[in-house]
């Protein structure tokens, strides 16, 4: 592989209008600080990177407006982590999610997104160049490892995977410079890349004996347009399989395979998406609209709408009134 991928956040920070800034006593030095126009937001991204074979990037961020984020992206996978967000990407539609590991594989495609005003987005992203992920790790162990990009995408979504997330903690949060920053850096990459491989051994599942059939994907698109049309109400996986023809371990895959989420993932994203919508634009408690989602005690509610966006009901419907 020739090509070498450069300066990998670079897209992305002009897309955002960021200026170099000062780095902040919490970040480490041997990184780069960018701070947002003071129209747009306030906060900060840092990266640290090596050249060609990966780079670690550090957002701390509160939009004023929603914004959409649309940019040619190179070629790179990534892993990242968000301790607080309100966002989508838009192609495909997928929610970000806060407290899960989140999987991404650019294919050198478009990445389009919006990002809502007043939650702060928090997290932090190791990306793989081909340089690394491709070059250097199959020169060094030559057919030890997966398909990185298919391991990337196995543990998407995932929100039991504490080695990885005290891993990017640590990254994060290390103060050392020159050499031993280097090293450190080149460490944790390493490291990662091993937590994922091991990680895919524990969820390789079912796996279909062909393609998705023509009748198959019909069938899985019922099962989301009526998951989308009754998520507030119970739904029972044994009606799911009755709708799409299929047994539960498929229709499990192959649900995830064709959309990218769990079927519990799924449901719990169109009810918090719902839940945001009416403490922003209703006067309910949260108990009546934890209710009107689909949950009968508000504290299980709470709980997962701070696990999606790391807020609490009323901490996100503050915020937003904010404006």
């Amino acid at each position: 592989m020739n090509t070498r991928t450069k300066h990998l956040p670079e897209p992305f920070l002009s897309q955002f209008r960021f200026v170099p800034c000062a780095c902040k006593e919490t970040l480490n030095l041997e990184g780069k600080c960018y701070a947002p126009p003071e129209e747009l937001g306030e906060g900060y991204y840092w990266y640290y990177e090596k050249e060609g074979l990966f780079a670690i990037g550090v957002l701390d961020l509160c939009l004023k407006e929603d914004f959409v984020l649309e940019y040619q992206q190179q070629d790179f996978i990534s892993i990242n982590y968000y301790d607080t967000i309100s966002a989508e990407e838009l192609s495909p539609y997928k929610r970000l999610s806060a407290s899960c590991i989140r999987g991404h594989v650019s294919d050198s495609q478009i990445f389009r997104a919006r990002y809502h005003k007043n939650v702060p987005i928090h997290g932090i992203e190791l990306m793989f160049m081909p340089g690394y992920y491709h070059d250097y790790l199959e020169q060094k162990y030559p057919g030890e490892f997966p398909d990185p990009k298919e391991a990337f995408r196995s543990v998407d979504g995932i929100s039991d995977f504490p080695e990885l997330v005290l891993l990017m903690r640590q990254t994060q949060t290390f103060q050392g410079t020159g050499a031993t920053a280097h090293l450190f850096y080149e460490s944790k990459i390493a490291e990662a890349i091993s937590l994922i491989a091991e990680k895919t051994k524990e969820h390789k599942g079912f796996v279909p004996s062909g393609d998705l059939t023509k009748e198959d994907l019909i069938n899985l698109d019922a099962v989301k347009c009526y998951i989308e049309d009754h998520f507030a109400f119970d739904i029972r996986a044994e009606h799911l399989t009755k709708i799409a023809c299929m047994g539960q371990t498929k229709l499990r895959y192959s649900f995830k395979k064709l959309y990218g989420y769990t079927i519990t993932e799924f449901i719990q994203n169109k009810r918090i998406a719902h839940a945001e919508y009416m403490l922003v634009g209703t006067d309910f408690t949260v108990s009546q609209i934890a209710e009107s989602v689909g949950y009968h005690h508000a504290g299980r509610f709470a709980s997962l709408f701070r696990k999606n966006t790391g807020l609490f009901p009323e901490e996100y419907r503050q915020l937003m009134k904010k404006s």
